[in-house]
């Protein structure tokens, strides 16, 4: 057996000279953004491209760990082999791995407790060179400190294959499992962003039926949707960006995406409640950023769950902004706190609001379900496809987009005068039609404060 598996993309994928390296990942680290409230995760999806590319994407799932160092003994990391075939999920013949920053232990005792399964194999050629998996190790160790490492190249395997060996090396709270994957490759920009988004609903749906157009790594990735669904964890996306983002070509993406999975939360809570605290917590947020007292933070777990919100405000009866999120892709206090802001303040239609006004300014929160496709071949099967006061609706053209919540209905009750205004809305005309223009539908549930509050207690 061979003592130490050396760094093989060092210098490639991220910086070989460690201080160079420990600077880059503390300031990846450093702009992630971290709810501190967020539940410890057992499982974590990441990107494995050059830090250049995917770095900040994997650092939203590498902030999630927060406090956890000295608390994370045991690292089980499974990635795709890129170079090399193996039939099912092949160990290393290695004691130690390296990078720059140092070396790290394998977890002999657990490699040896998997070592019996019929799908698990060694294979020295299949980790020599495999990025998948040594792109995540920087982050690990800077993160965690000291911790054992037990790493998978995973091949050509079952989703049920790969769950198997992470029920036998699960573990509690000392044991952390990281997928390394990244996403679409080497699409169009508009194409990827589309195939990505849907690779992530489906993961968000713990559906273990990804392929490898959809995911690199979709096998270990499969594997762990088939493992969470038994132990009731639940999937929070934390970015999903591609490289043209950062450092690529538009007219040709890899796509990338980091996921959190945590402990299933509470039920989720009746309408009756999440109302008056979703509202509370959007004029809570304008009245802090307007320098006024504000209550108590709203504190719920399903508050944490992912979300997809718009944030209205009326003054006098007439609009005074709105701004939402047609796509879950934060969690729901984020997305209601910084689409309140954004609604109050960043609004292009509008100044921004005043102390003054915010007074007599009452606040609608509408929290949206997911978007589905509206089959229609030209306009007149679309117009008969929506109904209306029941979708909101989003007009999609190329680079031009618009949507509709449904409460527009109530000014717009004509399915062919709401189509009109969502195409001018989107900066076309309003008789423009096109075999490419897309249409899909959501639902709301929304909340609307009854008469202006003026007390914050």
């Amino acid at each position: 057996m061979t003592a130490i598996r050396p760094a093989a993309v060092a210098g490639m994928f991220y910086p070989d000279d460690p201080a160079q390296l420990k600077h880059a990942i503390a300031g990846l680290l450093a702009s992630a953004k971290r709810d501190a409230a967020s539940p410890v995760p057992k499982a974590l999806i990441v990107p494995h491209a050059g830090y250049i590319y995917s770095g900040a994407v994997a650092a939203s799932a590498y902030a999630r760990l927060g406090e956890l160092r000295g608390r994370i003994r045991r690292v089980v990391l499974l990635g795709p082999t890129h170079r090399v075939y193996v039939r099912g999920l092949a160990l290393p013949e290695a004691e130690r791995f390296a990078t720059p920053l140092g070396e790290i232990q394998l977890d002999q005792a657990g490699m040896q407790a998997i070592a019996g399964l019929p799908q698990v194999t060694r294979s020295a050629a299949a980790h020599q060179m495999e990025h998948s998996l040594e792109v995540q190790l920087p982050f690990l160790q800077q993160v965690l400190g000291d911790f054992r490492l037990l790493p998978l190249a995973v091949g050509e395997a079952t989703a049920a294959e790969v769950a198997e060996v992470l029920e036998t090396v699960w573990g509690g709270d000392e044991t952390l499992i990281v997928i390394s994957s990244d996403l679409s490759h080497f699409l169009p920009d508009a194409l990827a962003r589309k195939v990505d988004g849907e690779t992530v609903d489906a993961i968000l749906a713990l559906n273990s039926h990804l392929n490898h157009e959809q995911a690199c790594g979709a096998t270990p990735v499969n594997g762990l949707l088939l493992a969470a669904k038994r132990h009731g964890l639940h999937p929070v996306v934390l970015d999903v960006r591609n490289s043209s983002d950062t450092a690529g070509d538009p007219d040709r993406v890899v796509g990338y995406a980091a996921f959190a999975f945590e402990a299933a939360a509470d039920p989720e809570q009746p309408d009756a409640e999440k109302g008056p605290a979703l509202l509370k917590l959007a004029r809570n947020e304008i009245a802090s950023r307007l320098g006024q007292a504000a209550a108590k933070p709203v504190q719920a777990a399903w508050l944490q769950e992912p979300g997809a919100s718009f944030v209205t405000l009326t003054r006098q009866g007439e609009l005074r902004g709105c701004i939402g999120t047609l796509e879950a892709h934060r969690s729901l206090e984020i997305d209601v706190r910084e689409n309140a802001v954004a609604a109050a303040f960043r609004d292009p239609r509008f100044m921004p609001l005043t102390r003054g006004e915010f007074e007599d300014t009452r606040v609608e929160v509408s929290l949206l379900s997911p978007t589905q496709p509206i089959e229609a071949k030209d306009e007149s099967s679309a117009l008969a496809a929506l109904r209306p006061n029941v979708d909101g609706v989003v007009f999609e053209y190329r680079h031009f987009r618009s949507t509709f919540l449904p409460q527009v209905w109530e000014q717009l009750p004509e399915p062919a005068e709401f189509l009109a205004h969502l195409k001018r809305k989107a900066g076309l005309p309003v008789d423009f039609w096109a075999e490419q223009v897309r249409l899909s539908r959501y639902t709301v549930s929304k909340w609307k404060e009854e008469a202006p509050i003026h007390e914050h207690s």
